[in-house]
């Protein structure tokens, strides 16, 4: 059983690590967007360097919001639930629902895009796995 007075400093260890994991998350999905303004569109990955960048920006803010929403799981979980979250909303694109549903809302288009791209599973380690390693390194201090 957990006493009182450890319960209370992990709620105190949560709300320190909810903030900063919904700024990395909304600065992921900023910059995402900053970088297609001033490379392209907004809405649309026109070269490699939006496409890449928002691949592995859109894997950062997965992270971020898998440690909001569970601050206390260890890193390599979170990590492993980013990345298979990325990996099978990708896969999904293999069928014709994503399309579908992103010529119909831009939120759709921005959370489950529109077709496979196999180089996007790299990327998304990209993304990943720096975020992990900061995480890491944050916990261990």
């Amino acid at each position: 059983m957990t006493d009182p007075e450890s319960a209370g400093a992990w709620r105190r260890f949560d709300g320190a690590v909810r903030l900063p994991a919904a700024a990395a998350a909304a600065g992921s999905v900023l910059l995402a967007f900053a970088i297609r303004m001033v490379t392209g569109s907004p809405m649309l990955s026109t070269g490699l360097v939006e496409q890449a960048s928002g691949t592995a920006l859109y894997a950062s803010a997965v992270f971020a919001g898998v440690v909001f929403l569970r601050p206390r799981l260890p890193v390599p979980y979170v990590a492993l639930i980013a990345a298979g979250w990325c990996w099978a909303v990708e896969f999904l694109q293999l069928t014709p629902i994503p399309a579908d549903l992103s010529a119909r809302s831009v939120v759709a288009r921005l959370v489950l895009g529109v077709s496979f791209d196999p180089a996007d599973l790299v990327w998304y380690l990209a993304g990943v796995v720096p975020a992990a390693l900061a995480l890491a390194w944050t916990r261990r201090r």
